[in-house]
């Protein structure tokens, strides 16, 4: 039976630099402006179709790129553009995907859930809940099949943590010892439905245990928190070990999409977890308290990330929409990379 383990370092404890602090902090910042900047959007109908937004999320994908080397992979649901910025792709290219413009990352033709970066090691934002996580476990056996130490982070939500292909999944990467790291984002609602009512498990991580699949929960408003627990699946799946599963409880402010007015909750439990659990103002409390930058430095950082935002809504507006010749390009690979044996 595999090792069951719960844990959640407090971020006051957690042993990282100034820089990686402010690192964290300026990441998790860049995607909650971006975000609000892609609601203000759609709201103008310059985005169309839909809009999940990742905001209240941030510590979870910034914490597990810390941990994360050159090689390694990702793959994720319909709510990635923070998993996109995270890794590094450029704002500019994802805001123009997002209005459907020729700049954009799919040159306009993909939208929101078909994004990818071929540089930067994203494979995409998937429309089909729980699609993705199969194809997670490809890209990890991939590594495997190469003989290199990447991993992949495979990321999916609580209702997502429901689907039949999931478990076969876990099933066939524990056989297989592959290198992938099942990420669920906990964020409380499926959709509309909240967790107590879609599922009779309260642990999602320890599904994992009927396929000796090693796990643990982990606190999704703490970066720090999530970068350690980030830590210690990497190390176990480079060290061959298999995979490992990581349950990140989080929260997302805003509805499942930009058309969802999300009645299911109360106002007054939102702005409670706004007011006491966000992840971006416990960095900043940290950073203040423990004299590490003052309130004009936090200021000029916001001012530096709304300019790099603003930057890429502008892009995007100034950028063309794709031609229609577009319509016959991009259908079929033109090479298929071969392993040498």
């Amino acid at each position: 039976m595999a090792t069951r383990k719960s844990a959640s370092t407090p971020a006051s404890k957690a042993n990282v630099s100034k820089d990686e602090l402010l690192a964290y902090y300026k990441d998790m910042l860049l995607i909650r402006r971006f975000e609000e900047k892609a609601g203000q959007l759609y709201g103008m109908g310059l985005i169309g179709g839909f809009c999940h937004l990742y905001i209240g999320q941030e510590a979870v994908v910034v914490g597990l790129e810390a941990a994360a080397k050159e090689g390694d992979k990702r793959i994720t649901s319909y709510r990635d553009h923070g998993h996109m910025l995270a890794c590094g792709m450029d704002p500019k290219g994802v805001m123009a995907e997002l209005t459907g413009r020729e700049g954009g990352y799919s040159k306009g033709k993909g939208g929101s859930m078909h994004m990818f970066s071929k540089e930067k090691h994203f494979y995409g934002g998937h429309g089909i809940v729980g699609a993705q996580v199969p194809l997670g476990a490809g890209l990890a056996f991939s590594d495997k099949y190469k003989g290199n130490d990447n991993v992949t982070f495979a990321y999916f939500g609580d209702g997502a943590a429901n689907q039949g292909q999931v478990a076969e999944t876990y099933n066939m990467a524990e056989i297989w010892d592959l290198p992938v790291i099942f990420v669920i984002e906990n964020n409380q609602y499926a959709m509309g439905t909240s967790t107590q009512r879609s599922t009779k498990s309260p642990s999602y991580w320890g599904r994992g245990a009927a396929y000796g699949i090693e796990g643990e929960e982990v606190d999704g408003m703490d970066v720090l928190a999530v970068k350690e627990a980030s830590e210690r699946a990497t190390a176990h799946c480079r060290a061959g070990k298999g995979p490992y599963i990581l349950e990140v409880k989080t929260y997302r402010y805003r509805g499942h999409s930009m058309s969802d007015p999300a009645k299911y909750r109360t106002r007054e439990e939102v702005q409670k977890m706004r007011e006491e659990r966000d992840p971006i103002e416990a960095v900043r409390s940290i950073l203040l308290t423990g004299n590490h930058a003052t309130e004009d430095d936090l200021k000029a950082i916001d001012k530096d990330i709304k300019a790099v935002v603003n930057a890429s809504a502008e892009f995007a507006k100034e950028s063309p929409e794709p031609a229609l010749s577009e319509l016959w390009t991009d259908i079929y690979a033109d090479e298929i990379p071969q392993h040498d044996a």
